[in-house]
């Protein structure tokens, strides 16, 4: 079987994410755990973010270390038959085909374990800002209306308040767990594969307009795809109450957002806070960017120190594994890799 991990075991670092250095817009996620190894890292050139790497971009190298959301595809796997393992820094693999790059013998994994916490929690920040009104006491304090603007802004707290969830899945049954310890009553939506988690969480199970009738503020965590996008519509956004939040922490994409500027612009509902855009980064002279009762943040509010230091475990881990011969625990659509065809099963070069 070959495969043990040598000098010339090359993992290449995107750019969009790294600089020559090895630090990180995460920070320091660890290099030298590879170093030890006896494994080598590069930056690679400038990927464009709408296409699959070129010819030349990925040569010499074994695995490929990604920050952002480069595609990869099957063309990807032909074009660089050296590659065998691409590690997204991350839970998301937006334009990542795991499933023809396992035919191709190229391995994908990502990180939705060490993600789940922060990103829960900082969709929960968002939803206590929105419940105590944080920008706006923000804004009255710093443009020098103490006097008159004090009291003025009073949140709606939490208890007997309703949180409608749209994603159920790792981080939604984190955020749901959050809020209903702080006094939430939680619901999300009807779906077969959320029944039993929802039911044994307590969280009670509608459909999406309903959810978005009686909801005091509506959290996104669910993946985008083609039947996800734009699913918080004009018609959403319509059947939300004036003075219900809405909170993204999951995809821009999954938001209509002209129809959400238009609905703020008009009051029709409180307000809205925005880790996430579509796209990203948004438009300088977005209307987003103007309005007092928008919270925004540039698609990063959960990355803290702990979840720098258990991603970074969690991809150090796995390309360790890929450079050893062996398929990552981390590998997605895992069942698809077949031992005989990966490209880790044989030594690289």
């Amino acid at each position: 079987m070959g495969g043990d991990a040598g000098e010339d075991y090359v993992v290449g670092l995107t750019a969009d994410g790294a600089g020559s250095n090895g630090m990180t817009i995460f920070g320091d996620i660890g290099l030298e755990r590879l170093e030890q190894a006896g494994l080598s890292w590069r930056l690679l050139p400038e990927l464009d973010l709408h296409r699959p790497p070129s010819a030349g971009q990925l040569d010499g190298v074994d695995a490929v270390l990604s920050f952002g959301h480069v595609p990869f595809d099957a063309g990807t796997a032909r074009l660089f038959p050296r590659l065998r393992h691409i590690a997204r820094f991350g839970a998301g693999y937006d334009g990542i085909d795991p499933v023809a790059l396992a035919g191709e013998g190229v391995v994908v994994t990502t990180t939705p374990e060490e993600v789940r916490g922060p990103l829960a929690l900082s969709a929960v920040t968002l939803v206590l800002a929105c419940a105590h009104r944080l920008i706006e006491n923000h804004r009255v304090t710093t443009t020098g209306n103490w006097d008159s603007g004090r009291g003025q802004h009073r949140g709606a707290g939490v208890r007997g308040r309703v949180a409608g969830i749209v994603g159920f899945g790792g981080v939604g049954r984190q955020v749901a767990d959050h809020l209903m310890h702080l006094g939430y009553t939680v619901i999300t939506v009807d779906r077969p594969s959320v029944r039993e988690s929802a039911a044994g969480a307590g969280v009670e199970l509608c459909d999406l307009m309903t959810l978005a009738e009686r909801s005091d503020v509506v959290v996104l965590t669910a993946a985008l795809n083609p039947s996800s996008r734009g699913m918080i519509s004009a018609e959403f956004l319509a059947a939300m109450r004036e003075d219900a939040w809405l909170v993204n922490v999951a995809r821009g994409g999954l938001v209509d957002e002209a129809a959400l500027i238009q609905a703020l612009q008009e009051g029709r509902i409180a307000g809205a806070a925005l880790d996430v855009f579509d796209p990203e980064p948004p438009a300088v002279d977005n209307p987003l960017f103007t309005m007092e009762n928008v919270i925004l943040s540039p698609h990063a509010l959960c990355w803290t120190a702990d979840f720098t230091r258990e991603v970074s475990g969690s991809v150090m881990a796995a390309l360790l594994e890929a450079s050893r011969g062996r398929v990552p625990g981390a590998a997605l659509r895992r069942e698809l890799v077949d031992p005989n065809l990966w490209r880790g099963a044989r030594p690289a070069g």
